[in-house]
């Protein structure tokens, strides 16, 4: 039997914790894709390591993992509007000021401010790299530095029919 001590080290998994930051280190199943099925449909709320977050799949078909309260104001993105911005891009609006951020967590419009201002190039929401395989969208959440490939588990090449992706969620400490 575990330590209470032993037990708090290994099922705590938020970030700056020791076993959250080995977890952060592979990439992560983060959803199913067919939970994120349309381009510009609306975010999805994934709770993952300790983090809330907002998945999204933007017109662009691209599927992005960001932190789900806005820098700015902390309103929830999970209320915001998957659009496209200035300049043929595209990514969530914030519901309370209007900020937009594409999949990479970039600031791309800020209606508050004229369009030569650099402000938006200075903010940033934290995102996560994804990646579809297997009808999962998988994610790495640890330092872009150590970062791996993603490693195929054989399921890419398959077709859609070949496969089968499900998830259980169970209540554990």
């Amino acid at each position: 039997m575990l330590s209470a001590q032993d037990n708090e080290l290994l099922t705590r998994v938020g970030p700056g914790t020791p076993m959250g930051e080995l977890l952060r280190r592979y990439w992560t199943p983060a959803l199913l894709v067919k939970e994120v099925p349309e381009p510009a449909g609306d975010p999805v709320r994934v709770r993952l390591l300790g983090e809330d977050l907002v998945a999204f799949r933007d017109l662009n078909g691209r599927v992005g993992l960001i932190q789900e309260n806005c820098p700015h104001r902390g309103a929830s993105l999970y209320f915001g509007r998957n659009e496209s911005g200035p300049d043929s891009t595209c990514g969530l609006r914030c519901p309370y000021h209007g900020w937009q951020f594409d999949v990479d967590g970039k600031c791309i419009d800020m209606p508050s401010e004229p369009p030569t201002s650099t402000f938006k190039d200075r903010v940033q929401a934290k995102a996560y790299p994804t990646h579809e395989s297997g009808g999962i969208v998988w994610t790495y959440m640890g330092p872009a530095d150590k970062m791996t490939p993603f490693r195929d588990f054989g399921s890419e090449s398959l077709e859609p029919a070949h496969r089968s992706a499900t998830k259980l969620h169970t209540s554990c400490n």
